[in-house]
Protein backbone atom coordinates (compact mmCIF):
# COMPACT_ATOMS: atom_id res chain seq x y z
CA UNK A 1 0.00 0.00 0.00
CA UNK A 2 1.19 3.44 -0.81
CA UNK A 3 1.29 5.66 1.72
CA UNK A 4 1.75 9.29 0.54
CA UNK A 5 0.96 10.62 4.17
CA UNK A 6 3.22 9.49 7.41
CA UNK A 7 1.60 8.23 10.66
CA UNK A 8 3.31 11.44 12.31
CA UNK A 9 1.43 14.09 10.00
CA UNK A 10 -1.78 11.66 10.28
CA UNK A 11 -1.36 12.46 14.16
CA UNK A 12 -1.01 16.09 13.86
CA UNK A 13 -4.82 17.62 15.65
CA UNK A 14 -6.69 18.73 13.04
CA UNK A 15 -4.75 17.95 9.96
CA UNK A 16 -6.16 14.50 9.35
CA UNK A 17 -9.15 15.41 7.48
CA UNK A 18 -8.14 19.28 6.78
CA UNK A 19 -5.09 18.76 4.07
CA UNK A 20 -6.23 16.85 1.01
CA UNK A 21 -6.38 13.29 1.26
CA UNK A 22 -4.34 10.53 -0.64
CA UNK A 23 -5.27 6.89 -0.24
CA UNK A 24 -5.13 3.51 -2.14
CA UNK A 25 -6.14 0.10 -1.71
CA UNK A 26 -9.60 -1.65 -0.46
CA UNK A 27 -12.71 -1.00 1.05
CA UNK A 28 -15.46 -3.18 1.66
CA UNK A 29 -18.74 -2.27 2.12
CA UNK A 30 -21.91 -3.97 3.60
CA UNK A 31 -25.30 -2.02 2.94
CA UNK A 32 -29.16 -2.34 2.19
CA UNK A 33 -29.54 -3.81 -0.96
CA UNK A 34 -30.77 -1.28 -3.90
CA UNK A 35 -29.49 1.74 -1.77
CA UNK A 36 -26.28 2.50 -2.82
CA UNK A 37 -25.85 5.04 -6.00
CA UNK A 38 -22.82 3.68 -8.50
CA UNK A 39 -21.92 6.75 -9.10
CA UNK A 40 -21.20 7.57 -5.53
CA UNK A 41 -18.48 4.53 -5.14
CA UNK A 42 -17.16 5.12 -8.53
CA UNK A 43 -16.58 9.06 -7.83
CA UNK A 44 -14.97 7.61 -4.21
CA UNK A 45 -12.66 5.02 -6.50
CA UNK A 46 -11.05 7.59 -8.73
CA UNK A 47 -11.03 10.15 -5.78
CA UNK A 48 -9.12 8.13 -3.75
CA UNK A 49 -7.65 5.37 -5.39
CA UNK A 50 -9.16 2.75 -3.43
CA UNK A 51 -11.03 -0.26 -4.76
CA UNK A 52 -14.70 -0.98 -3.42
CA UNK A 53 -16.27 -3.92 -3.44
CA UNK A 54 -20.16 -4.40 -1.56
CA UNK A 55 -22.43 -6.67 -0.63
CA UNK A 56 -26.17 -6.44 0.34
CA UNK A 57 -28.04 -7.19 3.23
CA UNK A 58 -31.90 -6.70 3.54
CA UNK A 59 -32.62 -6.31 7.22
CA UNK A 60 -30.42 -4.44 10.09
CA UNK A 61 -31.02 -7.93 11.92
CA UNK A 62 -28.87 -9.92 9.08
CA UNK A 63 -26.13 -7.71 9.36
CA UNK A 64 -25.98 -7.51 13.09
CA UNK A 65 -25.60 -11.77 12.80
CA UNK A 66 -23.20 -12.16 10.35
CA UNK A 67 -21.01 -9.20 12.15
CA UNK A 68 -21.40 -10.80 15.75
CA UNK A 69 -20.43 -14.03 14.27
CA UNK A 70 -17.11 -12.12 13.41
CA UNK A 71 -14.34 -12.31 10.41
CA UNK A 72 -16.65 -10.48 8.54
CA UNK A 73 -14.67 -9.00 5.95
CA UNK A 74 -16.50 -5.81 5.75
CA UNK A 75 -14.65 -2.17 6.95
CA UNK A 76 -18.02 0.06 7.00
CA UNK A 77 -21.58 -1.40 7.50
CA UNK A 78 -25.14 0.90 7.37
CA UNK A 79 -27.21 0.08 10.42
CA UNK A 80 -30.33 1.89 11.38
CA UNK A 81 -30.53 3.99 14.48
CA UNK A 82 -31.72 1.39 17.16
CA UNK A 83 -29.12 -0.84 15.54
CA UNK A 84 -26.19 1.38 16.02
CA UNK A 85 -27.17 2.03 19.77
CA UNK A 86 -27.03 -2.23 19.98
CA UNK A 87 -23.67 -2.26 17.94
CA UNK A 88 -22.12 0.56 19.92
CA UNK A 89 -23.07 -1.36 23.38
CA UNK A 90 -21.72 -4.57 22.37
CA UNK A 91 -18.28 -2.65 21.23
CA UNK A 92 -18.90 -3.92 17.73
CA UNK A 93 -18.06 -0.11 15.99
CA UNK A 94 -14.68 1.29 15.97
CA UNK A 95 -15.38 5.28 17.66
CA UNK A 96 -13.67 7.04 14.67
CA UNK A 97 -14.48 10.57 15.83
CA UNK A 98 -16.87 11.96 12.73
CA UNK A 99 -17.45 14.58 14.72
CA UNK A 100 -13.76 15.66 14.44
CA UNK A 101 -14.14 14.98 10.49
CA UNK A 102 -13.60 18.30 8.06
CA UNK A 103 -16.83 17.97 6.62
CA UNK A 104 -18.80 17.00 9.78
CA UNK A 105 -19.44 21.06 9.63
CA UNK A 106 -22.40 20.03 6.36
CA UNK A 107 -24.28 17.63 9.19
CA UNK A 108 -27.87 19.28 10.20
CA UNK A 109 -27.99 20.53 13.96
CA UNK A 110 -30.78 18.07 14.33
CA UNK A 111 -28.84 14.94 13.53
CA UNK A 112 -25.64 15.58 15.94
CA UNK A 113 -27.12 14.73 19.45
CA UNK A 114 -28.53 11.93 18.48
CA UNK A 115 -30.11 9.06 21.03
CA UNK A 116 -27.83 6.72 19.22
CA UNK A 117 -24.94 8.51 18.72
CA UNK A 118 -24.99 11.72 20.88
CA UNK A 119 -22.03 13.93 19.41
CA UNK A 120 -21.62 11.48 16.91
CA UNK A 121 -18.63 9.82 18.01
CA UNK A 122 -19.22 6.66 15.72
CA UNK A 123 -21.45 7.33 12.32
CA UNK A 124 -22.53 9.65 9.77
CA UNK A 125 -25.63 9.71 8.54
CA UNK A 126 -26.43 7.67 5.11
CA UNK A 127 -29.92 8.11 4.57
CA UNK A 128 -33.39 9.04 7.06
CA UNK A 129 -36.81 8.72 6.43
CA UNK A 130 -40.50 7.40 7.44
CA UNK A 131 -41.86 3.96 7.53
CA UNK A 132 -45.71 3.48 6.91
CA UNK A 133 -47.24 2.37 3.64
CA UNK A 134 -48.47 3.17 0.11
CA UNK A 135 -51.26 2.67 -1.71
CA UNK A 136 -52.35 2.83 -5.68
CA UNK A 137 -55.22 5.05 -5.87
CA UNK A 138 -56.04 4.18 -9.33
CA UNK A 139 -57.21 1.03 -7.61
CA UNK A 140 -58.64 2.43 -4.44
CA UNK A 141 -59.68 5.90 -3.64
CA UNK A 142 -60.53 5.49 0.05
CA UNK A 143 -58.90 7.50 2.95
CA UNK A 144 -55.69 5.64 3.20
CA UNK A 145 -54.00 7.82 6.52
CA UNK A 146 -54.80 5.01 8.75
CA UNK A 147 -53.51 1.14 9.98
CA UNK A 148 -56.75 0.63 9.52
CA UNK A 149 -55.78 -0.17 5.47
CA UNK A 150 -53.21 -2.80 7.48
CA UNK A 151 -54.78 -4.21 10.06
CA UNK A 152 -58.47 -3.90 8.94
CA UNK A 153 -58.48 -3.75 5.27
CA UNK A 154 -61.47 -2.83 3.41
CA UNK A 155 -62.94 -5.73 1.33
CA UNK A 156 -61.27 -4.31 -2.09
CA UNK A 157 -58.11 -4.54 -0.87
CA UNK A 158 -58.09 -7.56 1.16
CA UNK A 159 -55.54 -10.18 -0.36
CA UNK A 160 -53.82 -7.29 -2.16
CA UNK A 161 -51.15 -5.95 0.75
CA UNK A 162 -47.72 -6.57 1.44
CA UNK A 163 -45.99 -6.30 4.92
CA UNK A 164 -42.37 -5.92 5.33
CA UNK A 165 -40.68 -9.09 6.69
CA UNK A 166 -39.19 -7.43 9.27
CA UNK A 167 -40.61 -7.85 13.03
CA UNK A 168 -40.01 -4.53 14.16
CA UNK A 169 -41.62 -2.57 11.41
CA UNK A 170 -44.90 -4.54 11.53
CA UNK A 171 -45.11 -4.90 15.66
CA UNK A 172 -44.97 -0.97 16.23
CA UNK A 173 -47.54 0.00 13.43
CA UNK A 174 -49.87 -2.62 15.04
CA UNK A 175 -48.83 -0.96 18.67
CA UNK A 176 -49.83 2.26 16.81
CA UNK A 177 -53.14 1.50 15.49
CA UNK A 178 -53.94 -0.30 19.10
CA UNK A 179 -52.69 2.93 20.56
CA UNK A 180 -50.61 0.81 23.01
CA UNK A 181 -47.12 1.79 23.71
CA UNK A 182 -43.73 1.00 21.80
CA UNK A 183 -41.60 -1.92 23.12
CA UNK A 184 -44.19 -2.11 26.12
CA UNK A 185 -43.84 -5.28 28.08
CA UNK A 186 -47.64 -5.12 29.57
CA UNK A 187 -48.85 -8.21 28.70
CA UNK A 188 -52.23 -7.84 28.01
CA UNK A 189 -51.10 -5.20 25.32
CA UNK A 190 -48.52 -7.90 23.57
CA UNK A 191 -51.67 -10.34 23.40
CA UNK A 192 -53.82 -7.41 21.85
CA UNK A 193 -51.06 -7.22 19.48
CA UNK A 194 -51.09 -10.46 18.97
CA UNK A 195 -54.52 -11.20 18.15
CA UNK A 196 -54.69 -8.32 15.84
CA UNK A 197 -52.01 -10.21 13.44
CA UNK A 198 -53.38 -13.14 13.59
CA UNK A 199 -56.63 -11.49 12.21
CA UNK A 200 -55.42 -9.36 9.63
CA UNK A 201 -52.80 -12.18 8.24
CA UNK A 202 -55.35 -13.82 6.45
CA UNK A 203 -55.94 -10.34 4.52
CA UNK A 204 -52.37 -10.18 3.60
CA UNK A 205 -51.01 -11.18 0.15
CA UNK A 206 -46.79 -11.51 0.69
CA UNK A 207 -44.40 -10.66 3.47
CA UNK A 208 -41.49 -9.03 1.27
CA UNK A 209 -38.95 -6.30 1.75
CA UNK A 210 -38.99 -6.07 -2.46
CA UNK A 211 -41.84 -3.46 -1.71
CA UNK A 212 -41.14 -1.40 -5.08
CA UNK A 213 -41.36 -4.56 -7.60
CA UNK A 214 -44.73 -5.64 -5.21
CA UNK A 215 -46.09 -2.16 -6.22
CA UNK A 216 -44.84 -1.44 -9.57
CA UNK A 217 -45.57 -4.81 -10.98
CA UNK A 218 -49.32 -4.68 -9.73
CA UNK A 219 -48.69 -7.98 -8.15
CA UNK A 220 -50.38 -5.64 -4.46
CA UNK A 221 -52.31 -2.79 -4.29
CA UNK A 222 -50.91 -1.85 -1.19
CA UNK A 223 -47.69 -2.20 0.49
CA UNK A 224 -45.97 -1.69 4.00
CA UNK A 225 -42.79 0.39 2.68
CA UNK A 226 -40.68 3.75 2.88
CA UNK A 227 -40.78 6.82 1.88
CA UNK A 228 -37.74 6.70 -0.76
CA UNK A 229 -38.86 3.52 -1.94
CA UNK A 230 -42.71 5.12 -2.21
CA UNK A 231 -40.41 8.47 -4.12
CA UNK A 232 -39.19 5.84 -6.55
CA UNK A 233 -42.75 3.78 -6.92
CA UNK A 234 -44.56 7.42 -8.13
CA UNK A 235 -41.86 7.84 -11.08
CA UNK A 236 -43.05 4.74 -11.83
CA UNK A 237 -46.65 4.87 -11.50
CA UNK A 238 -47.91 8.68 -10.72
CA UNK A 239 -50.94 6.83 -8.96
CA UNK A 240 -49.04 5.37 -6.02
CA UNK A 241 -49.11 7.63 -3.15
CA UNK A 242 -47.63 7.47 0.58
CA UNK A 243 -49.64 6.96 3.19
CA UNK A 244 -49.27 9.30 6.86
CA UNK A 245 -51.46 7.25 9.23
CA UNK A 246 -53.06 9.57 11.72
CA UNK A 247 -52.35 6.95 14.60
CA UNK A 248 -48.49 7.82 13.96
CA UNK A 249 -45.14 6.92 11.53
CA UNK A 250 -41.98 5.12 12.82
CA UNK A 251 -38.83 7.73 11.89
CA UNK A 252 -35.43 6.11 10.95
CA UNK A 253 -31.64 6.80 10.04
CA UNK A 254 -29.51 4.49 8.49
CA UNK A 255 -25.92 5.47 9.17
CA UNK A 256 -22.38 5.09 7.91
CA UNK A 257 -20.32 2.87 10.69
CA UNK A 258 -16.47 1.36 11.10
CA UNK A 259 -16.59 -1.86 12.17
CA UNK A 260 -14.27 -2.96 15.00
CA UNK A 261 -10.64 -3.39 14.06
CA UNK A 262 -11.72 -2.83 10.41
CA UNK A 263 -8.67 -3.41 8.14
CA UNK A 264 -9.02 -0.58 5.76
CA UNK A 265 -9.92 1.37 8.93
CA UNK A 266 -7.84 4.80 7.13
CA UNK A 267 -10.11 3.93 4.00
CA UNK A 268 -13.44 3.46 6.07
CA UNK A 269 -12.72 7.32 7.77
CA UNK A 270 -12.18 8.72 4.48
CA UNK A 271 -15.60 7.47 3.40
CA UNK A 272 -17.47 8.77 6.35
CA UNK A 273 -16.05 11.94 6.00
CA UNK A 274 -16.75 11.47 2.39
CA UNK A 275 -20.03 11.32 2.53
CA UNK A 276 -20.58 14.35 4.81
CA UNK A 277 -20.08 16.35 1.47
CA UNK A 278 -23.17 17.75 0.05
CA UNK A 279 -22.59 16.86 -3.41
CA UNK A 280 -21.83 13.11 -2.79
CA UNK A 281 -24.76 12.95 0.01
CA UNK A 282 -26.86 14.09 -2.70
CA UNK A 283 -25.80 11.02 -4.89
CA UNK A 284 -27.00 9.17 -2.43
CA UNK A 285 -30.07 10.81 -2.09
CA UNK A 286 -30.70 10.74 -5.94
CA UNK A 287 -30.29 7.10 -6.35
CA UNK A 288 -32.80 5.83 -3.70
CA UNK A 289 -35.03 9.06 -2.93
CA UNK A 290 -34.67 9.52 0.63
CA UNK A 291 -33.01 12.91 2.49
CA UNK A 292 -29.65 12.30 3.99
CA UNK A 293 -29.14 14.94 6.70
CA UNK A 294 -26.53 16.99 5.21
CA UNK A 295 -26.68 20.63 4.65
CA UNK A 296 -26.48 22.16 0.91
CA UNK A 297 -27.09 18.47 -0.74
CA UNK A 298 -30.56 19.82 -1.99
CA UNK A 299 -28.43 22.10 -4.42
CA UNK A 300 -28.05 19.01 -6.52
CA UNK A 301 -30.66 17.73 -6.48
CA UNK A 302 -33.44 18.32 -8.69
CA UNK A 303 -35.10 20.96 -7.49
CA UNK A 304 -38.44 19.27 -6.57
CA UNK A 305 -36.68 16.83 -4.50
CA UNK A 306 -36.61 18.59 -1.17
CA UNK A 307 -40.89 19.35 -1.76
CA UNK A 308 -41.85 15.76 -3.21
CA UNK A 309 -44.86 14.46 -1.01
CA UNK A 310 -42.40 11.31 0.29
CA UNK A 311 -39.75 13.79 1.24
CA UNK A 312 -41.94 16.69 2.83
CA UNK A 313 -45.12 15.66 4.70
CA UNK A 314 -48.43 17.68 4.32
CA UNK A 315 -49.34 19.61 7.26
CA UNK A 316 -50.75 18.26 9.90
CA UNK A 317 -49.06 14.71 9.89
CA UNK A 318 -47.74 13.51 12.74
CA UNK A 319 -44.03 13.70 13.76
CA UNK A 320 -42.21 10.83 13.08
CA UNK A 321 -41.06 8.52 16.42
CA UNK A 322 -37.52 7.21 16.29
CA UNK A 323 -37.52 4.01 18.57
CA UNK A 324 -34.63 3.14 20.38
CA UNK A 325 -34.03 -0.85 21.10
CA UNK A 326 -37.00 -2.91 23.09
CA UNK A 327 -35.79 -4.33 26.38
CA UNK A 328 -35.03 -7.79 26.05
CA UNK A 329 -37.73 -9.38 27.81
CA UNK A 330 -40.13 -7.65 24.99
CA UNK A 331 -37.71 -8.72 22.46
CA UNK A 332 -38.08 -12.56 23.29
CA UNK A 333 -42.16 -11.79 23.20
CA UNK A 334 -41.94 -10.08 19.83
CA UNK A 335 -40.11 -13.05 18.48
CA UNK A 336 -42.46 -15.24 19.75
CA UNK A 337 -45.38 -13.27 18.09
CA UNK A 338 -43.10 -12.92 15.14
CA UNK A 339 -42.54 -17.08 14.68
CA UNK A 340 -46.64 -17.65 14.99
CA UNK A 341 -47.31 -14.92 12.42
CA UNK A 342 -44.61 -16.23 9.74
CA UNK A 343 -45.98 -20.30 10.07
Amino acid sequence: MRKTLTAALLATAGLAFALPAFADGELHIYNWGDYTNPKLIEKFEKQYNVKVTLDDYDSNETMLSKVRAGNSGYDIVVPSDYTVKIMVEEGLLEKTEPDQMANFKNMRPEFVNVYWDSGRHYTVPWQFGTTAFAVDTAKYSGNIDTYAILFNPPDALKGQINVLDDVNSVMHAAERYLGVPRCGADKANLKKVNDLLDAAKPNWKTFSYDTITKMTSGDVIVSQTWNGAAFRMRQKISTIKYAYPKEGIEGWMDNVAVLKGAKNMENAKLFQNFVMDPENAALISEFAGYDNGITGSHAFLPADFGQSPEIQPPAGSPTPEFVPPCPADVVAIYNKIWTNLRK
